[in-house]
């Protein structure tokens, strides 16, 4: 079945929605949506080719995991996973190259910088943060 389809049946009701009042769109928590909006545009479900991105169970890097559209019925063997901790922007770059060299969904590629920059910023923070934390103060 085609992408668009599946998504005019799931687009009101499905086990990742997440619906409020006070907010105009709702937000969507299934993998490979790389904005949490519930949108065609970066639904992780529907497509046959996907990206996503999630940091690295170490606190170091992301992962970036890719569902390949042959595979497409096999779910144990439809994703690929790449674990990047090269240091910020070598990552980044190498993750920029991995998207446009592949042709994978060129317009989730500026949407998948931005949310890796995220990941690693944060990252960043929290060792910084930590590292404040632990020393003593003399006097």
């Amino acid at each position: 079945m085609s992408a668009d389809l599946y998504w005019m049946i799931i687009r009101d009701n499905n086990a990742y929605i997440s619906k409020k009042r006070d907010i105009k769109k709702p937000f969507s928590t299934e993998p490979g949506n790389l904005k949490n909006v519930a949108s065609f545009r970066y639904n992780g479900l529907v497509h046959p080719k996907t990206v996503d991105i999630q940091p690295a169970k170490d606190n170091k890097g992301f992962v970036v995991t890719t569902k390949r559209p042959k595979k497409q019925n096999k779910p144990g063997k439809s994703f690929i996973s790449v674990t990047m901790t090269a240091g910020p922007r070598r990552s980044l770059y190498k993750l920029r190259k991995y998207l446009t060299g592949s042709n994978y969904r060129k317009d989730l590629v500026q949407v998948a910088l931005r949310k890796a920059s995220a990941i690693l910023e944060s990252q960043k923070r929290s060792a910084i943060i930590a590292k404040k934390s632990t020393g003593k103060k003399s006097e």
